[in-house]
């Protein structure tokens, strides 16, 4: 089989395996666990807290375990509902990789749930090392195992990788001196609240995925490509909003949650107050830097064997629209985590299923027109929908919130960014030839640092307080 159809069956096979961890595990992480668990950390005892971890930890790796096999074997009647544009053929195969892959989704209700209990005591060393060998296990995946087992290398890739990112994140359990249960009884105190909080949080989740299945079976009518072109854009783009926005998030929310218990509204109002100012200074560049630089860089990840120039030309302007919503998925990280601090899962749920109506009609109207640029034009308007909506009640919430500074921190980088693109752009059509290998690698890399250091410089005298933490640790190093 050809690169671009292993990649078109591989996108479409993910989205159930990925929906099984997003609406257990993820939803159990995200909102629901870590603000119960901090709770019975700092106001009622280690030991009450270790008790709810093991008792979720074993709850909904099992129930990730039971859905995995209702999946198994209705995966022959499920997954062509995804994929109506697909053969016969394409369907079997999707089936075939979907079934892989449905083992990751049990390692990962287990692992999302260790992140949890590890980012809930301040440990984030582990946490941020799985995901890396993850994407590495899913890269091997595809380099080595792809002889031995054909289309099924990247597949097997992945779930080897989800168990990796369980194993290397136990160690982390012993060095906080968690005392692990085997029980997984319902009546543990705290795990009721944690089921509680779910509920909303898988329905807005849900819609998450509901996005992806409407741009997967509008996508599966297009060009042959355009899917593979969607999910490898979508996957670079997660690269700079991992970095910028999920991990920092991440490394909030334990401190969010632990002020809101407390009732200590003035540390929580810094804190909120300093992620979105900080998230905002770095996802606008960023954001920019992948529209200007997108096709070299997609040439350099991916531009061999059946990827074509054509293939590059389409992932790259899928990822240009994907990054217009790129500052709005790194607000989103951190106003989702903040209503979460406070034990609110519904606010976010009905800003989610705004996005998601939002998502729908923007692609029926835009993929007719732009093809599979409107698919990811869609995603980031929906994005930048429910970001907006999200911030104005969360801080509205917020004692002393000044939102007005944070106007003012979105019109003061918004310009500092301008400036950046007009500098990249000008080198661009000057400068480099961006042809070849060495082209794709020193055209990125060069116009990193030029864009790097003209935003730096403009943020500095337009007088962004928050550009002086980055240039002191510069100069500290």
């Amino acid at each position: 089989p050809t690169r671009a159809y292993v990649c078109e069956n591989y996108g479409a096979a993910f989205r159930l395996p990925d929906l099984i961890f997003q609406l257990i595990g993820g939803a159990a992480l995200g909102s629901a666990f870590l603000p119960t668990f901090a709770n019975h950390y700092v106001q009622k005892t280690q030991e009450s807290a270790w008790r709810l971890a093991s008792a979720a930890i074993n709850l909904f790796t099992l129930a990730g375990g039971v859905a995995a096999a209702v999946c198994f074997i209705a995966a022959p009647a499920i997954v062509p509902l995804t994929v109506p544009g697909y053969t016969d053929a394409g369907r079997e195969d999707t089936v075939y990789l979907t079934r892989i892959m449905l083992g990751s989704s049990v390692f990962f209700c287990a692992s999302g749930l260790v992140t949890g209990v590890l980012n809930g005591r301040h440990h984030f060393l582990l946490p941020a090392f799985a995901p890396w060998v993850y994407n590495l296990s899913i890269i091997a995946g595809a380099l080595l195992l792809q002889g031995p087992a054909g289309i099924a290398g990247p597949a097997w890739g992945v779930t080897i990788g989800a168990g990796l990112h369980l194993l290397v994140q136990l160690p982390g359990l012993r060095r906080i001196g968690m005392r692990y249960r085997p029980a997984a009884g319902l009546g543990t105190p705290g795990l009721g609240e944690v089921l509680r909080l779910m509920g909303p949080r898988i329905l807005g989740l849900g819609s998450i995925q509901v996005n992806w299945l409407v741009t997967t079976v509008l996508a599966s009518g297009l060009v042959a490509g355009s899917l593979a072109g969607l999910s490898y854009a979508s996957a670079v783009a997660m690269l700079p909003i991992g970095v910028i926005a999920m991990a920092p998030a991440m490394a909030a929310f334990p401190q969010l949650a632990e002020a809101a218990a407390h009732r200590e509204w003035n540390r929580y109002r810094d804190l909120l107050s300093s992620g979105l100012s900080h998230v905002l200074l770095l996802s606008f560049p960023a954001g920019a830097g992948l529209i200007l630089l997108g096709f070299p860089v997609v040439a350099l990840l991916f531009q061999r064997g059946e990827f074509d120039a054509a293939s590059t030309r389409l992932t790259a302007q899928v990822l240009a629209c994907l990054a217009l919503g790129l500052p709005a998925h790194g607000v989103l990280e951190v106003v989702a985590r903040g209503a979460y601090a406070m034990k609110d899962t519904k606010t976010p749920m009905l800003f989610a299923g705004l996005g998601m109506g939002v998502h729908a009609i923007t692609s029926l109207l835009l993929v007719g027109p732009l093809e599979a640029n409107g698919l990811s034009l869609a995603m980031s308007v929906s994005a930048w929908v429910e970001a907006a909506g999200l911030t104005v009640v969360v801080t509205n919430r917020t004692p002393g919130f000044d939102r007005r500074k944070l106007t003012r921190s979105i019109m003061q980088t918004g310009a500092a960014t301008v400036f950046m693109a007009a500098v990249v752009w000008a080198w661009l059509a000057v400068g480099p030839s961006g042809a070849g290998p060495t082209g794709w690698l020193m055209t990125p890399l060069a116009g990193a640092i030029i864009g790097g250091l003209t935003f730096a410089a403009a943020a500095a005298q337009i007088g962004i307080p928050e550009i002086r933490s980055f240039l002191r640790l510069g100069r500290s190093d």
